[in-house]
């Protein structure tokens, strides 16, 4: 741990990163289809280790590189998924970006098999089998142990915003689940070690428990903590894991931008000696739990002032908040963005607003797929509000 404290206190300020998980798609059925290895050799040649597994064998995720700006992570991103893409196409393979499969069994999937998940695998065993979901992690860099700490208490009390935004998974195991993020009930509640993690007293609490984890035998590797943020100890970022994984590269960057931001934001509050705000756990699960089961339709609990917002008005408060990061580090484009997705409404309501119109969660989820394609080579800097 003094290695990653090392880390952590020469990592660069607010350097970005975006891993996505996609679903691999049978293109005439869009079921999920066990072919992994194949399309990781077929991508390797144009990404190299930048596209890796996923536990299942019918998933797939790529990872950019560290970006110096937002603008630099949506360069990476948009190659890598076109790459990606086009690897997939010439295995007559369709990629699939909801946060849960709609209609998949659990039971017909197989863990791919590497040191890693066979170790999950043997661990976990039902409750990793049982783990069909895809999402969107964000890392961002922050210079300094104690100062990390400091901004990685008070994100937690803005997780559930970017979940609510973010939410894309109403759909699971052929049911429409009346949930918006379907992802997170199955993950957090299935895998030990996740949801919402409590505020440390600093840097040495949160080491002192790693390594308590470690002497134990709890975990084996750091990355066995799965809370929905954690200190990445490999890398020296704050790690974002709440959100689905979008279809609309537009969406993942609006949401990684204002996790951007909201970083940025609180660490120069820090830095001017401002107290950052810090919920209890059990006020971040309430809205946790709100996010989940309504999303952007739903009302969030301001606990400071105890009173409901709607989970829209929620959201531009810290877009509100954060402006001066915005500002610094040229987010600007990607908060009108965030803006659409408050508007016009997330993949989760596009998904939801396609099944009550036909019925059928296939044909929904085929709409999402397609929008997926459709945007996998579509250049983001032009305008388009047709969300």
């Amino acid at each position: 741990m003094e290695q990653v404290a090392a880390r952590f206190d020469g990592t660069e300020d607010f350097t970005l990163g975006i891993e996505e998980e996609f679903q691999l798609l049978d293109p005439a059925t869009l079921e999920l289809t066990p072919r992994f290895e194949e399309l990781q050799q077929k991508a390797q040649a144009r990404l190299g280790n930048s596209v890796r597994g996923e536990l299942i064998a019918s998933e797939i995720e790529i990872c950019t590189g560290i970006s110096n700006s937002a603008a630099e992570a949506e360069a990476d991103l948009l190659d890598k998924r076109r790459q990606l893409f086009a690897s997939a196409a010439e295995l007559e393979l369709t990629l699939g970006a909801t946060g849960t499969h709609p209609f998949a069994d659990w039971q017909d999937q197989r863990i791919i098999d590497t040191p890693h998940y066979r170790l999950i695998d043997r661990e976990l065993r039902y409750c990793a089998w049982r783990n069909v979901t895809f999402g969107m992690h964000t890392h961002v860099g922050i210079r300094g142990r104690e100062r990390m700490i400091a901004v990685f208490n008070a994100m937690r009390g803005y997780l559930p915003h970017l979940l609510a935004l973010s939410a894309n998974s109403p759909f699971s195991e052929g049911r429409y689940t009346f949930l918006h993020s379907a992802r997170s009930q199955l993950f957090t509640k299935f895998f030990p070690r996740c949801g919402i993690p409590g505020p440390f007293h600093g840097w040495d609490e949160y080491a002192g428990l790693v390594e308590t984890l470690f002497a134990t035998n709890c975990i084996s590797e750091p990355t066995e903590i799965w809370w929905s943020i954690r200190p990445h100890p490999l890398m020296g970022t704050l790690e974002v894991r709440i959100c689905d994984c979008q279809g609309d590269v537009r969406d993942t960057m609006a949401v990684a931008a204002l996790t951007l931001a909201m970083v940025a934001q609180l660490a120069a509050d820090y830095d001017e000696g401002r107290r950052l705000p810090v919920l209890t756990t059990h006020e971040v699960e309430e809205n946790f739990w709100r996010a989940i089961r309504h999303g952007l339709d739903g009302r969030l609990v301001d606990f400071n002032t105890r009173r409901e917002l709607p989970a829209g008005d929620a959201i531009r408060e810290i877009i509100d908040y954060s402006t001066g990061a915005q500002e610094q580090l040229g987010l600007g484009r990607h908060m009108a963005q965030v803006e659409n997705l408050l508007k016009n409404g997330n993949g989760a309501l596009r998904q939801i607003r396609a099944y009550e119109a036909s019925g059928d969660i296939t044909a929904a989820f085929r709409e999402a797929v397609s929008r997926t394609q459709a945007m996998a080579g579509e250049d983001t800097g032009a305008s388009n509000t047709d969300i």
